[in-house]
């Protein structure tokens, strides 16, 4: 089950696109991203569903731990964002 079910195609995908557009716009953390994105409704995958479409992507920083990795658009993404304007 994925956030389709549930929403329509167009709502999620402008979602995703916010999520991309938010990550793009200045360095996240992974920390900054979950507080943000937090994927606590089981029906609104927006954060799982941007990862599993390889649009963001999340790098580990040696000493950072978890939180602080970094959450990084890929290609696909900033190809998404170009499409969009």
């Amino acid at each position: 089950m994925d956030a389709s079910d549930h929403i329509d195609g167009q709502a999620r995908d402008g979602l995703i696109r916010q999520l991309v557009d938010w990550a793009q716009a200045k360095p996240r953390t992974y920390g900054e991203a979950i507080e943000a994105w937090p994927s606590s409704c089981p029906a609104l995958t927006i954060w799982e569903d941007a990862l599993a479409e390889r649009l963001i992507e999340v790098r580990g920083v040696t000493g950072a731990g978890t939180r602080g990795s970094e959450v990084r658009v890929t290609e696909a993404g900033r190809a998404l964002l170009s499409a969009a304007r």
